[in-house]
């Protein structure tokens, strides 16, 4: 192994589908950078191993994704504390890992950039102040959005979720982040919710390819709504597609992916990329080409 080259990768259970590689990957390339990003399935016995072990795995960090964000978070807040940052300690969650200058593992949880990253470049004229935010799902991805909007100034946001219970237990424990009001709802409130809602989110599976749908009806929104979905897989949504028939500005999945990943990029490789529309579309015709496969069977 040539110890010149910084390796890095993502890891989870499976893994076998994910598009980091060709994000990082294209930024490799695109900069010249001497290293690698791969993924690497790990079970979740060996977990802890892994991640206080990078190095004997050739590794300088990784990426975490399902079902190990939560874990991961448990393992490294135990190794190292003072590594893990104060955002990634409120949400309970990590999604990027790295060593310090003294080989020491560090954590992040870079969704809630991505999320609100994609959300201001999708929807550049939206200020936060004064608004009320409707999110659906209270899982891992809904706290990363709630915490998003939070930090950001809004005034409220609603957690609208199947299990009303555990939609209080994340507002409750997301109290602390920003000046938000947060409140929990059950989703069978949501068309009450819609007409008082500046912002609508789908953070569950929901409508995503293979998945069930997602069945709302959004003619009780407001004409200057925004409605995004984190689902990229379809690029479009029926929830998505919905909104557009009604003229409503919408924010697609795919560029939280993106963006997120920019943060752990630099961490590993020295080096802050940028999110282009050359790798917008890098991901978006793979997408379109497994889905065409797909099709085809």
């Amino acid at each position: 192994m040539d110890d010149t080259i910084r390796r890095a990768c993502v890891i989870g259970w499976p893994i076998e589908h994910s598009r980091s590689p060709m994000i990082h990957g294209h930024w490799l390339e695109e900069h010249g950078i001497a290293g690698e990003y791969g993924k690497r399935a790990v079970r979740p016995e060996a977990l802890e191993d892994f991640l206080l072990n990078l190095p004997r795995h050739g590794l300088v960090g990784c990426n975490v994704t399902v079902p190990h964000k939560e874990a991961a978070f448990e393992i490294i807040h135990r190794a190292n504390p003072e590594g893990v940052t104060a955002l990634a300690r409120a949400l309970g969650a990590v999604n990027t890992v790295w060593l310090d200058e003294r080989g020491r593992v560090c954590a992040d949880n870079t969704d809630v950039h991505g999320f609100m990253a994609n959300f201001m470049e999708r929807a550049p004229d939206w200020t936060a102040p004064g608004r009320h935010v409707v999110i659906i799902g209270a899982g891992g991805a809904a706290r990363a959005v709630v915490a998003g909007f939070a930090r950001e100034g809004v005034a409220r946001v609603t957690i609208a979720n199947r299990t009303l219970e555990k939609a209080e237990r994340m507002a409750e424990e997301l109290a602390g982040i920003g000046e938000a009001a947060l409140a929990a709802a059950p989703l069978s409130d949501l068309p009450a919710l819609l007409p008082q809602a500046d912002v609508l989110v789908n953070t569950t599976s929901l409508g995503m390819t293979g998945q069930p749908p997602l069945e709302v009806d959004l003619s009780p929104l407001p004409e200057h709504a925004v409605v995004a979905d984190i689902v990229y897989t379809p690029l479009k949504t029926a929830l998505l597609a919905q909104a557009e028939q009604r003229g409503l500005a919408t924010v697609d999945g795919l560029g939280m992916l993106l963006h997120q990943a920019v943060p752990g990029f630099e961490k590993w490789f020295g080096l802050r990329p940028e999110v282009t529309h050359e790798l917008r579309a890098l991901v978006e015709a793979d997408i379109l080409k497994e889905r065409a496969g797909r099709d085809g069977e």
